[in-house]
């Protein structure tokens, strides 16, 4: 749903017009559910992505923005991508990266700190890797993480990496991936969430509206929208078996080294 037939829609609901609530007002609350939905959960499986990068020899840091660099999907009929101000989307999350051979490990920042000490020199193959903020502000802090991998690589090598990229912004009134807001914008999201959002703006101008009995009703409805679109995407796959009673999630996780799964939350989080 562009974002004028989502204003125009939450106004019919209301029975309210512009001189209520200002295009601008209304814009807002779009873009306040439209973070809520988005960064509700990390593993949204719509925003998963897969690419690769190069290491450069003797270098353990890489910027968010490298790793992200061969980053190229198509929304609104408009590419976005890991490195093309103002449409460098980039990368929200790594969940797992590996070598042209082996999976890579993800440990801590303390741990690789007694592991490769700082002032050691040993280079090689990556087999671990893990990522730290780098010290910018809150407002840029997801897109300057920087992934450090060890030991350091002796040569160039492919990494490739399995995440999850930032959302395009929608509704508001500033442009954060977008040359700027316009009304034909879509939500960067699947059909079904079209209409949780507009339940949440109309949540919020019943709330403007001083009429909090159906802003309740309204934000509940909300509520429970969302919890159902979450068990539908983020549902167990076909083909992973289910058993019942079993610590394990998998017949096979039992002898395997690999992570956990990228789909959907592990059981223990």
């Amino acid at each position: 749903m562009q974002l004028s037939a989502m204003r125009d829609y939450v106004r019919n609901v209301v029975d309210i017009d512009p001189t209520d609530i200002s295009d601008a007002t209304m814009n807002t609350f779009i873009r306040e559910g439209y973070d809520i939905i988005v960064y509700s959960e990390k593993r949204w499986p719509f925003y998963e992505v897969a690419l690769t990068f190069s290491t450069v020899a003797d270098q353990a840091d890489y910027p968010m923005s490298d790793v992200a660099a061969a980053l190229s999907f198509v929304h609104d009929g408009v590419t976005f991508s890991g490195v093309s101000a103002p449409s460098n989307v980039g990368m929200r999350e790594v969940a797992a990266m590996k070598t042209d051979n082996h999976v890579m490990q993800y440990i801590g920042y303390d741990v690789a700190d007694i592991i490769y000490p700082l002032d050691s020199n040993s280079t090689g193959r990556p087999w671990y890797w893990t990522m730290w903020n780098s010290g910018v502000s809150a407002s840029t802090a997801v897109n300057s993480q920087t992934v450090r991998v060890y030991p350091t690589p002796s040569e160039v090598q492919t990494i490739t990496v399995r995440g999850y990229r930032n959302p395009v912004d929608f509704g508001g009134n500033t442009a954060v991936y977008r040359t700027a807001i316009a009304d034909a914008n879509t939500p960067d999201l699947p059909v079904p969430f079209d209409n949780v959002l507009s339940l949440y703006s109309i949540y919020r101008s019943y709330q403007q509206q001083e009429d909090a009995m159906m802003a309740n009703q309204y934000f509940s409805l909300f509520q429970g929208e969302l919890d159902n679109l979450r068990a539908r995407f983020e549902d167990t796959p076909a083909p992973q078996p289910l058993l019942l009673n079993s610590i394990r999630a998998s017949r096979w996780q039992s002898q395997s080294y690999m992570p956990g799964q990228l789909r959907y939350p592990s059981p223990f989080r």
